[in-house]
């Protein structure tokens, strides 16, 4: 019967003591918690923790191996037995017992390394029963993966104070060095702290001396065990007494969206945690949000929200600052990163285009465009004027639609469309018809990061460079060589030529600046949007303003009030100590000469010319006046051929016209232009196949703007010819 009644008995326990057995096991695993990583600016200074498995608890640096000092500081008070005990120390137990029995409170615990590991792993009130689970959890843990690896796993999920978890990352923390560089005082004063985290925390009023107190007993242990030997701990009391800590670094302010975006990169390059350097350069930065700010207060009554800015290094494409919006906790749209909003670029675009142009021959420095109604196409100017007769230099650097648009259609609107794709300026599955000869006016919705980087082209000769945002990230070829070298310098000549801005741009203005500076500046319509990018030798900077929901700014916010803050941040970034003290010119295209032209007929003939300009032409070519490739002078041909020659001029067939509800009814139309070989009377209008109207061959046809798709064409009265038909969709 006893023999029986044992083993009910040891049954029974067997059964009792199964299922917490069970869960030990299951628990005694060495996770893996999300690390952080602790962002500096290209030169060290703080910028913020990023990651980590909560807000506000930073580190969980993984180490390669225990630290043998750090790891001795570490045990010579808090588990003295560890390289002896099985995960739990017998001793310790008896000891704590005892005591808490004779004050009759918790005195003492009796925790081990391991066991502090299954707590944190598995954080729980301290119950008797949840102390049993972790004795039996360290046990278990110790017999897995050995004491080294539970040692190694302590040191690195152990609080620190102020959310700092792991000696890795407390090291940087509070000393602003890696756990190699600690010195004796230093190893002393952070293996004191988990002991208490809250009351050792070394900012809290008397915090840090008592941290330095037990610091010091450590030492004194350490010395015991001859780990230290009389002079050493002489040298480590000194120091501990006057340690230094760094003050506690703060998030700089208006840093909040590029914190983010650095956060973005790190999780997308998968790298590894710790210390990441990134291309910010925090003087750079705060100055950025100052201006901003600034620009902001100034502008407050012109319907403005936000403003985003951002400033690269030209010749590595390195971010250095980033502003996203006014305020990150403007109820307004204040969270959202403008920087990464599509928005409409106005006529931002515009030169990537010209540069295409150049680049395929299509036009030539020396090349007249046209800028008046019959070319426009439906397309108007800003200041719904004509300047007629223009060099691109002057039609880019007034930014003037018609030839810009005539520009997309002679480059062709399907490579233009593809060619800013290559850019990263779109990924668009829809075709370059939905968008139209509108392409480079705004109907094409782009980021601000994707302009910049996009403009890095031209300010590079031509190659694409994504942008970097990690300083010692390994450097990237270019993507590729979009353009060539003289079609980028080229561009760049027009934009940073004061003089031939006029007379759309004034003299004197944000565009200019000391040195020399390309610029190009946009508005999208009803002034929802205002851009600018300026580039020198050395920087891009991009800035927008806009509103969150949309809706038009007053009439005052166009690209030029954008260009008032890109001028002062571009300065500011050369204000900056370390920086160059001014812009270097612009380096002109190889095989090139300068050459005076007539501004408005490309000649070289200079009699009666009323403004000249100097351009660079390929000293190949032969004299004489400039081919006109786009929309030459109408010559009217009197001899008698054969067959007549008819075509519709303008609007090129595939134009996309979108339609503006604030427009009266009737004075929104399409005005058709037809060009006849040898000249004729009359000329016969058809849409759809079907005649609309007789009119004289230099009058323009016009159609009312109604959504749909319609096909035109044009007859003679008298005659059997008649054009190819041009498509034009209303939307």
């Amino acid at each position: 019967m006893v023999r029986k009644a044992a083993s009910v008995a040891l049954l029974v326990l067997a059964a009792a003591l199964l299922p917490p057995l069970v869960a030990a096991w299951q628990r005694a695993e060495l996770t893996e918690p999300p690390a952080s990583h602790l962002l500096t600016d290209r030169h060290g200074s703080y910028l913020a923790d990023v990651g980590g498995p909560a807000p506000g608890d930073h580190g969980y640096w993984p180490l390669q191996r225990v630290p043998e000092r750090v790891a001795a500081a570490t045990l010579a008070l808090e588990d003295g037995r560890f390289h002896s005990h099985p995960g739990v120390d017998p001793l310790a137990l008896l000891r704590a017992a005892w005591q808490n029995l004779r004050c009759g409170c918790v005195h003492s615990g009796a925790s081990t390394i391991a066991m502090q590991v299954a707590r944190l792993q598995n954080p729980a009130p301290r119950t008797l029963g949840n102390k049993s689970m972790e004795a039996l959890t360290a046990l278990f843990l110790t017999l897995r993966y050995g004491r080294e690896a539970v040692l190694l796993q302590y040191l690195r999920l152990v609080p620190y104070g102020n959310g700092s978890h792991g000696i890795g990352h407390a090291a940087q923390w509070y000393l602003d060095k890696p756990v190699d560089d600690l010195s004796w005082a230093e190893i002393a004063y952070l293996s004191a702290i988990p002991h208490a985290p809250h009351r050792l925390n070394p900012v809290r009023p008397g915090g840090h001396e008592q941290a330095a107190a037990r610091g010091a007993r450590i030492l004194h242990a350490l010395h015991a065990l001859d780990v230290i030997d009389a002079a050493e701990l002489e040298l480590a009391e000194r120091q501990i007494g006057r340690l230094g800590l760094r003050s506690r670094p703060q998030r700089p302010a208006g840093g909040l969206h590029a914190i983010l975006e650095l956060e973005r990169q790190l999780q997308w390059s998968a790298r590894p945690a710790g210390v990441a350097v990134t291309s910010l350069h925090l003087p750079s930065q705060q100055m950025a949000y100052r201006a901003s700010q600034r620009w902001l207060h100034a502008h407050a009554e012109q319907a403005v929200q936000h403003v985003a800015v951002m400033a690269v290094d030209r010749e590595t494409m390195a971010v250095r600052a980033l502003v996203g919006s006014g305020d990150y906790f403007d109820a307004s749209g204040g969270s959202l990163d403008y920087t990464r909003r599509p928005r409409s670029p106005g006529s931002v675009l515009k030169p990537l285009v010209y540069a295409l142009a150049l680049e395929r021959q299509v036009i030539r420095p020396d090349t007249i465009l046209w800028d008046r109604a019959r070319e426009a196409s439906g397309v108007r100017n800003a200041d719904r004027l004509f300047l007629g007769p223009m060099l691109p230099r002057q039609a880019l650097a007034n930014s003037r639609n018609v030839p810009a648009a005539q520009l997309v259609q002679e480059v062709g609107l399907e490579t233009s469309y593809r060619f800013l794709e290559q850019a990263g300026l779109h990924h668009d599955a829809r075709p370059a018809e939905h968008y139209g000869a509108g392409l480079t006016l705004g109907t094409l919705h782009v980021t601000l990061r994707d302009v910049v980087q996009a403009f890095g082209i031209l300010a590079n000769d031509g190659q694409l460079q994504p942008l970097r945002w990690l300083r010692d990230a390994p450097p990237e070829e270019p993507t590729a060589r979009m353009l060539g070298a003289d079609s980028t310098r080229l561009v760049t000549a027009f934009l940073s030529d004061p003089m031939v801005r006029l007379p759309s741009f004034s003299r004197m203005g944000a565009l200019e600046y000391p040195f020399p500076a390309a610029v190009k500046t946009g508005t999208s319509q009803d002034f929802r949007d205002a851009w600018t990018v300026v580039y020198t030798r050395d920087y891009v900077v991009g800035v927008w303003a806009g509103r969150s929901d949309g809706a038009p700014m007053h009439d005052g916010m166009r690209g030029s009030a954008a260009a008032e803050l890109a001028r002062e941040v571009l300065l500011g970034l050369y204000a900056l100590p370390g920086a160059p003290r001014q812009a270097r010119a612009f380096p002109p295209p190889e095989g090139y000469a300068p050459v005076s032209l007539c501004l408005h007929t490309g000649s070289r003939d200079l009699t009666r010319c009323p403004a000249v300009t100097t351009e660079w032409v390929r000293a190949a070519h032969e004299e004489g006046i400039a081919t006109a490739t786009l929309a030459p002078l109408p010559e009217r041909d009197l001899v008698e051929r054969r067959e007549l020659s008819l075509r519709i001029a303008s609007p090129a067939t595939g134009t996309v016209y979108f339609r503006n509800p604030e427009t009266p009814e009737g004075l929104d139309r399409i005005r058709l232009w037809a060009e006849v070989d040898p000249g004729i009377d009359q000329l016969v209008w058809y849409v759809n196949g079907r005649p609309q109207a007789v009119l004289a061959p230099d009058q323009a046809f016009q159609w009312p703007m109604e959504a749909g798709r319609y096909a035109f064409h044009v007859e003679s009265p008298f005659r059997p010819e008649r054009s190819r038909p041009v498509l034009i969709t209303v939307r």
